[in-house]
């Protein structure tokens, strides 16, 4: 099967560079009229996938915001993954799985088996029970052409006391993570599989990102307060391997569909001129 890497850096020159999330909390389902259960939950959903799915690149659900329905709203997910599978987007979900032994290889089947319900191009994944725990993940990611995007310096305030602490190595935890990623990269062409996650608003982030050679999932653009314009400040000279990622800014203008078009076109204006160094 192709590769997620080679898949993802194909989209990107047919579709642009732009990620979009699907994060139907209480607040949005609201400002949407919608109501805050399963026939609301199904309505945006159906109606984000109508929207943005023939058009957006990749689409990133949030587990949680569909989880906390029960299996009723898991259904929905299943759901809203096929339809946007269909529909030509590659699907990313935003799960921050990380765990040991059979039960990380339990997270890797969930998501990253073609014969699961939940099967989806890639996932997100939380590293601090180690990389090296995540390999199941890995391994089967790269046999089914998929792809998982590791969290190595994110936005959070609380992030920072465990990425930025230095190891005996003298590496901070980040760095640490990035070298590892780095390495299940090499060789691959046009794009490594096996991507980041750096908060768009984190400023100069201090650490070596250019030899990762996968993609950069950067969140945090729009209402969390970045902009197109602070990429080239984040990532520097490894703006050709960013996937910028809004969720509010977009989902906002709904529920007209026209409208969510309309604000996702912009968002991937302005991310073209700022990854172009316009």
């Amino acid at each position: 099967m192709e590769s997620f890497g080679a898949r993802l850096h194909r989209a990107v020159a047919e579709r642009g560079p732009l990620c979009v999330g699907i994060d139907p909390h209480p607040g949005l389902l609201a400002r949407w009229g919608l109501s805050d259960d399963v026939a609301g939950l199904e309505r945006f959903s159906r109606t984000v996938v109508e929207a943005l799915g023939d058009r957006v690149t990749v689409v990133k659900p949030q587990s949680a915001f569909f989880e906390r329905f029960g299996s009723r709203g898991v259904g929905i997910l299943e759901s809203t993954i096929r339809q946007l599978r269909n529909s030509g987007a590659l699907v990313l979900l935003d799960v921050k799985r990380g765990d040991i032994g059979s039960t990380v290889s339990a997270y890797a089947a969930a998501y990253l088996d073609p014969s699961s319900p939940l099967y989806v191009d890639a996932i997100t994944a939380s590293p601090y029970l180690g990389v090296g725990s995540l390999a199941p993940m890995f391994e089967l990611a790269a046999a089914n052409g998929g792809g998982v995007f590791v969290l190595a310096l994110t936005s959070n305030p609380e992030g920072a006391a465990v990425q930025r602490a230095v190891a005996a190595d003298g590496r901070t935890v980040a760095q640490t993570v990035i070298d590892e990623i780095s390495q299940l990269n090499q060789g691959a062409e046009p794009l490594g599989s096996f991507g980041l996650v750096v908060g768009a608003t984190i400023g100069d982030t201090g650490h070596d990102l250019s030899a990762v050679h996968g993609p950069l999932l950067a969140p945090g653009l729009g209402a969390q307060g970045a902009t197109a314009a602070d990429l080239s400040t984040v990532f520097g000279s490894s703006l050709s391997a960013v996937l910028p990622s809004y969720s509010r800014e977009v989902l906002n203008a709904g529920p007209d569909v026209a409208a969510l078009r309309a604000a996702a076109e912009r968002a991937l204006a302005d991310c073209r001129g700022a990854l172009a160094g316009v």
